[in-house]
């Protein structure tokens, strides 16, 4: 049995360059911030600075690097799963059933789960945490094999939307040991939150990027848009599959091909269907979903990923939403994509 490929998923990604060193200081220049956060996520902020950006203050380059860092440290504080004293760690180790009163980033965070949960019918469900954590996707450790029916019917009892309740920022569980797990939109959240920053100081040029997760404002210093590429579908090599112009929007990708376990010759995904209780098995590889936010764009993509093809298809019509699917066939790679999607293909 080997063990599981944990590279990070990022099936949408960029070519970043370096700070600008020009010395014509009436030329915009580009600002590079990079650093980790989520144990193991990188994440890339790209700032362009004009002379005009805040009316002649200066740019405090060290302050707003810090301030990121604090964002994303406040953000983990809330919601990661991986930190046994966060907010939301708490919540999960707790038994009562009792309301309790949520910071405003988990409220925010919850509350547009809960929504794509009702939207989706189902397919989003950040209350799986127990099927993650079986298949060994999550923060408690599980040997690397698949679990019997009888454990997959245990940790499925201990899952359901319907025993969550969010009114205004009061949680309350159901059940005793429901656990919520976030990552399928976290991420997007964190990128939403460096993005809403920037824009509060006049920042309005910027590409924001974490683990594959981006949204994007405005021009390069070039004066031309941001350009992304969309990944090949392949966990062997990064190849660029397509090129898109998102405009003033973020995106977000979910796939099954970064980050599975193999046992028996078989893979399995870390994408868990909340219905069956078992790693997704269809042709659909990749979803990418443009959206004003990245955390809905994150919560959708993955709720399309486990839809399947022909089903995630016709859900983002009826929702008229920007999506472009790369489905796997015998002859290789197929793409579609909504109406919608079409206005940002390069």
């Amino acid at each position: 049995m080997n063990k599981i490929k944990a590279m990070l998923q990022c099936a949408v990604f960029i070519v970043l360059s370096a700070c600008s060193d020009s010395n014509e200081t009436n030329k915009p220049h580009e600002v590079l911030f990079q650093g980790m956060t989520m144990g193991t996520v990188a994440y890339n902020v790209k700032v362009i600075v004009k002379p005009d950006t805040l009316q002649g203050s200066k740019f405090d380059q060290p302050k707003t690097h810090a301030d990121i860092d604090a964002i994303l440290k406040q953000l983990l504080q809330g919601m990661s799963n991986w930190l046994p004293d966060s907010e939301l760690s708490r919540f999960n180790k707790s038994t009562s059933l009792a309301t309790i009163e949520v910071s405003e980033g988990l409220r925010r965070v919850i509350a547009e789960s809960i929504r794509l949960g009702k939207l989706s019918e189902g397919k989003l469900d950040v209350t799986i945490g127990p099927l993650i954590n079986l298949w060994g996707f999550g923060p408690e450790y599980r040997p690397e094999k698949v679990p019997s029916d009888a454990e997959l019917k245990i940790a499925q009892a201990r899952t359901g939307l319907k025993y969550l309740s969010l009114n205004g920022n009061k949680l309350s569980k159901a059940i005793p040991d429901l656990y919520i797990d976030l990552s399928t939109i976290a991420k997007g959240y964190a990128v939403d939150l460096i993005a809403e920053y920037l824009e509060s100081k006049g920042l309005d040029n910027y590409l924001v990027e974490i683990g594959g997760e981006m949204r994007v404002k405005g021009f390069k210093h070039t004066g031309e848009l941001w350009h992304v590429a969309i990944e090949k579908p392949l966990s062997e090599e990064r190849v660029v599959h397509q090129i898109i112009i998102p405009k003033d929007n973020a995106l977000a990708t979910s796939g099954d091909y970064r980050k599975y376990f193999e046992a028996n010759g078989q893979r399995f995904s870390h994408i868990i269907d909340p219905q069956s209780g078992r790693p997704i098995n269809h042709k659909l590889v990749s979803v990418t979903v443009i959206h004003p936010s990245s955390m809905t764009a994150d919560g959708l993509s993955t709720a399309m990923m486990l839809m399947g093809e022909e089903k995630a298809l016709a859900f983002a019509e009826q929702n008229e939403l920007a999506a472009y699917l790369i489905i796997k066939t015998e002859h290789g790679f197929i793409e579609q994509s909504t109406v919608k999607f079409m206005q940002y293909l390069k």
